[in-house]
Parts: structure tokens; C-alpha cells; sequence
């Protein structure tokens, strides 16, 4: 995305960074819980395992971690961010938005800090209005051209242990993009963003807001978990993403067969492998780390970016396309042309530890 400060300067990522739980948790007690076996997890899911926060971990304490891991990984400061933006539908609390806690721990005083819940779509959504915040003269200090967007969910404290629609998907981590100025040529390209809101009833948590107040009766009814439509969600998302990828590379005159790479949302392994043969996506290669991870919601996206980033997946000048898809319903899709970390103008630097395993 072009900036107005600069016609020759474009927005791009230039740093990743991505933190998991260490506590692991294998597919055989969940499948206690949940009533059914490992096997029909793996069959269903193709998850093998996922990572639970610890208790005295909550979504800012994960994101907090990423965030200092993508600005190591894009050798900038906090002091020079502009703006944070956070991806959750798992916040802290109601209020108030958890990444002005992040932008407390990680000292980034000043800089502009507010959350977006758009569930599992939520971190396209922030990225582009994060793009287009850096991308504006009027709304970006020049001596703050940075942004963080993270994605950060733990679901192990809204999903009903004993409910198998979705008990054996998610898991929690979280995942951050830097984002700043990248030579012509690189960086965001553009993005394709909709939603469907006369679906808004497949994914939702009926209660804990205005309209239906926590209670000692909502809690007892267990209506603060979170509630999933499986079957029609999997029709949505097939019926959907192929418009959305369609809209996204038709718009910006991209074939594709030149896509490099494509990095949906990690929703379910068996979804995705269905979803992804009907794109016509001939060349890429799809990142897939819902095995290892689960569904992590909003951070799925950028998880699994700094995974393929830290193991070298990506070259200077590849095209990726990012697929985010969850409730409202809601998707996002956006091409960004890779941006080396070693022929940018930004200061690059080692990764941190606390970047997630694979």
C-alpha cells in the first residue's frame, strides 16, 4: 500500500514474532472430555495436539511476548511505534482494550493502541486497518512510521470441555506482525474484506454482554461458552473463500498460478485440505500449522507466517496471500509481496526465544 508521505515508500511487514503456552495438550484428554477418541479428533480435525495458557496467563500476556518478538525480529524499538493494533475475540476483560495493556508492557508510550473483534478473521481486518493508518500523512507521525498488529485468543477459557464441535479445535497463542516502510515494489499489495452478517447466529457466545447480562442463571446454563455451527460454518467457508480469493486477486490483476504462497486461517486441517483444491492456487505452497497448534483464532494467521519466516520459507520478492475466515461471518483476504529482511531499509536482528516452536 502506497504511503501519501512518500510515493516510492510502501507499507510491507518487516518483522514477525509469535508466542506459544508451553503447556501442551495431546489429543487424549481432550477426547476424555469431549466424549469421543483420539482418532476421531485426527480423522475430523487433523489436530494432533494444541497449547493451553497457563493460569496466570491471559490474551495480553501471550501477545505481549509476540510483540516483543516481532520488534527484535525487525530490529525497532518500541518507542518508535505509531500504532497497535490487536486482534481478539478472547479479551483480558470487557474493557479495557488489551492492547493498551500491551503497549504498558512493552513501554511504547504514545503510541495509538485499540483492539478489533472480528474472531478468526479479526488479524486480516487489523492488518489492513493497521496499512492503512501507516499509509495516511495526516494520521501517521513521521517520527512514528511503525505498527504492530497482533493476533492473540486463549479459547481454553470459553470452550466447553464436554461439547465435541468444538472442545478438540482451539488452542491458544498468539502472533504478530511489525509493520513500516518498504522499498517500491514490496509490501501490501491490497486485500478483499466482507462479512455476512445474516449469519452472525454459527459462531457467537450467547451471553456476557448487553444483551444478556453474566448472571448466576447464564453462567449455570453454561452460556458463556463459546458456540460453533459446525457443518454450517464448513459450508460458509466453502461456498465463500474461493469469492474471496477471487475478489482479491481479480482487483489487483494477479494470477493464481503466481501466487507463492498461501497462509489461511488454521481452522480445521480437514477444512482447509478441501478448501484449498478449489482456489486453482497451482504454484503455492500452502503453511499449514494446525497440527502442532489447533485453531488459535485470530492468531493463526501470523503463527504460522513466523513459523514459515524462521524456517526460511519465504523469498525476497514472493508473493503470499493470507485467508482469514470466522464469525460475523466474516472473511478477509489480503496479497503481500515479501519483503527480505536483509534488503530492507528497516534494522533487521536475530529472532527472540520466544518465538513459537514448530
Amino acid at each position: 500500500m502506497t504511503s501519501g508521505r512518500d510515493e516510492q515508500t510502501t507499507v510491507g511487514i518487516i518483522g514477525t514474532g509469535s508466542y506459544l503456552p508451553a503447556n501442551i495438550v495431546g489429543n487424549h484428554p481432550v477426547a476424555e472430555r469431549a466424549g469421543v477418541s483420539p482418532e476421531w479428533i485426527v480423522a475430523k480435525t487433523g489436530i494432533h495436539s494444541r497449547r493451553y495458557a497457563a493460569e496466570n496467563e491471559a490474551t495480553s500476556d501471550l501477545a505481549t511476548e509476540a510483540a516483543r518478538a516481532a520488534l527484535a525480529a525487525g530490529g525497532i524499538t518500541a518507542e518508535e511505534l505509531g500504532w497497535i493494533v490487536v486482534a481478539t475475540s478472547t479479551p483480558d476483560h470487557p474493557q479495557p482494550a488489551t492492547a493498551c495493556l500491551v503497549q504498558h508492557r512493552i513501554g511504547a508510550w504514545g503510541a495509538a493502541s485499540f483492539d478489533i473483534n472480528s474472531v478468526c478473521s479479526g488479524f486480516v481486518f487489523a492488518l489492513i486497518a493497521a496499512a492503512r493508518l501507516l499509509s495516511s500523512a495526516q494520521d501517521c507521525p513521521a517520527d512514528r512510521p511503525y505498527a504492530l498488529v497482533i493476533g492473540a485468543d486463549v479459547y481454553s477459557r470459553i470452550i466447553d470441555p464436554t461439547d465435541r464441535r468444538t472442545a478438540v479445535l482451539f488452542g491458544d497463542g498468539a502472533g504478530a506482525f511489525l509493520l513500516g516502510p518498504v522499498p517500491a515494489g514490496r509490501g501490501l499489495i491490497g486485500a478483499h474484506l466482507v462479512s455476512h452478517g445474516d449469519r452472525h447466529d454459527l459462531i457467537h457466545v450467547p451471553a456476557g454482554g448487553s444483551r444478556e447480562p453474566a448472571s448466576e442463571k447464564t453462567v449455570a446454563d453454561g452460556r458463556h461458552f463459546f458456540r460453533m455451527n459446525g457443518r454450517a460454518v464448513s459450508d460458509y467457508v466453502l461456498s465463500e473463500l474461493p469469492h474471496a480469493v477471487s475478489a482479491v486477486l481479480d482487483t489487483h490483476g494477479v494470477a493464481a498460478d503466481s501466487v507463492d504462497h498461501f497462509v489461511p486461517h488454521q481452522a480445521n486441517g480437514v477444512l482447509l485440505r478441501k478448501a484449498v483444491s478449489g482456489l486453482g492456487l497451482s504454484r503455492a505452497r500452502v503453511h499449514l500449522t494446525v497440527a502442532e497448534h489447533g485453531n488459535t483464532s485470530a492468531a493463526s494467521i501470523p503463527l504460522a507466517v513466523d513459523v514459515a519466516r524462521r524456517q526460511g520459507a519465504f523469498r525476497d520478492g514472493e508473493l503470499l496471500l493470507l485467508a482469514g475466515f470466522g464469525g460475523g461471518m466474516s472473511l478477509g483476504t489480503a496479497l503481500v509481496r515479501w519483503q527480505d529482511g536483509d534488503s530492507g531499509g528497516h534494522r533487521a536482528s536475530a529472532p527472540t526465544e520466544q518465538a513459537a516452536g514448530e
